[in-house]
């Protein structure tokens, strides 16, 4: 345990951060699972308009890297355009 008072606030902070960064990474991964099992191809283009969004705020929060959110937005794209129905 740090004995400074500031390296004890800077635990705190930084947990607190890592709770905050975890809870949109679980969310993104979640939506990004929900468009994968839609089966009809509007609602796909729904919710990837949704997923797209949140996978931008987390690049632009820097929880993830930019690159990984164009790879993400870039299959997630591929996928839905093959639903059929």
């Amino acid at each position: 345990m740090p004995r400074k008072k500031s390296c004890k606030k800077r635990m705190r902070t930084s947990a607190e951060g890592n709770a905050a960064n975890r809870a949109v990474r679980s969310r993104m991964k979640k939506q990004m699972k929900e468009l994968e099992s839609c089966k009809v191809k509007s609602e796909a283009e729904g919710k990837l308009k949704e997923v797209i969004s949140i996978i931008d705020k987390a690049a632009r929060d820097r929880v993830i890297h930019k690159n990984k959110a164009a790879r993400d937005k870039s299959r997630l794209a591929a996928r839905a355009s093959k639903i059929t129905g």
